[in-house]
């Protein structure tokens, strides 16, 4: 599962892109990122950590909104800059799959 790695203020945050096969949907997740102690290969420094965060898009009906879900039990901070960049990759994965629909459907 591919991610990206962003710094903020001295903290890592982490977006992770995967399927979601129980909610026929693709997810961006946000996590506050957790250091690569030990990790033989020097270009990883982060792991994404739990989910603070999770984007829903769904791929197979257009007309179904994104939906979102919060799992920060502890009023998790999340920072403005980070949401801006959580919420644009979002917007991207959004418009991607709706691309892709159109693109399959030939009626």
């Amino acid at each position: 599962m591919p991610w990206e790695l962003r710094e903020h203020a001295g903290r890592h945050y982490a977006l992770l892109f995967h399927y979601a096969l129980p909610d026929d949907a693709w997810a961006v997740e946000l996590s506050e990122a957790r250091p690569a102690s030990g990790n033989p290969d020097a270009t990883v420094t982060h792991f994404p950590g739990p989910a603070l965060l999770a984007a829903l898009v769904p791929d197979e009906d257009p007309n179904l909104e994104p939906t979102f879900r919060v799992f920060s039990p502890d009023g998790h901070v999340v920072p403005y800059e980070i949401m801006l960049w959580f919420m644009d990759q979002v917007a991207a994965e959004v418009e991607r799959c709706r691309i892709a629909f159109r693109q399959a459907d030939p009626g």
